[in-house]
């Protein structure tokens, strides 16, 4: 089967570009489909963000990132692989995702702010794809909002460019802006 979402690279591509092609891609209606046939799949992602199968890493990004599209996270907290013929479980150790390379235009309230994904997929930062700080026993980490209840954890070195931008603004508390929308990267506060 021929792959019809191919990874979106940042790489040359500003942020309207990017708005314009994360508008055009299509993804299936995952929220929209309630299959009776469930189990499990036998399927984990590990912290680092490889996907396993019966204990093996699955070697062909294609496959993963055709998995990616039709996951969701269900009310309950499971993640789940979902067609319109069945729904099954998968095992998730943190977030579904990782952001692995981020992209900054602009400045203060007016900035953008653009994330790939492990997935092959991206996302534009700001009131649809919010971020947020969960603590766990690894330390504070953040996560944005991708989409069906799936998370994606900002990839260490991704986090410490984001923190860069927001110290040299100066803000207090210290935060990010990203399409209108503030961000705040200082629980304390």
């Amino acid at each position: 089967m021929p792959e019809t979402h191919p990874p979106i690279e940042l790489q040359g591509l500003g942020l309207a570009a990017l708005a314009k092609v994360i508008g055009e891609r299509r993804l299936p209606p995952v929220d929209q489909w309630n299959p009776e046939r469930c189990g499990h799949s036998d399927i984990r992602i590990a912290r680092d963000g490889t996907w396993y199968h019966q204990g093996s890493p699955i070697r062909r990004p294609a496959m993963v990132r055709l998995f990616s599209t039709v996951l969701r996270r269900e009310p309950d907290g499971r993640h789940v692989l979902v067609t319109p013929a069945e729904k099954l479980e998968i095992d998730v150790d943190s977030t579904a995702f990782r952001a692995v390379q981020m992209s900054s235009e602009g400045e203060g309230r007016d900035r953008r702010i653009g994330f790939s994904l492990d997935s092959g997929d991206a996302l534009i930062l700001g009131p649809n794809h919010p971020l947020r700080l969960v603590d766990d026993e690894h330390g504070p980490f953040p996560r944005i909002m991708v989409r069906h209840g799936l998370e994606a954890e900002l990839a260490r070195p991704v986090y410490y460019e984001l923190a860069d931008l927001a110290l040299a603004e100066g803000g207090d508390p210290p935060g990010i802006w990203s399409d209108g929308a503030f961000f705040a990267l200082d629980r304390a506060r």
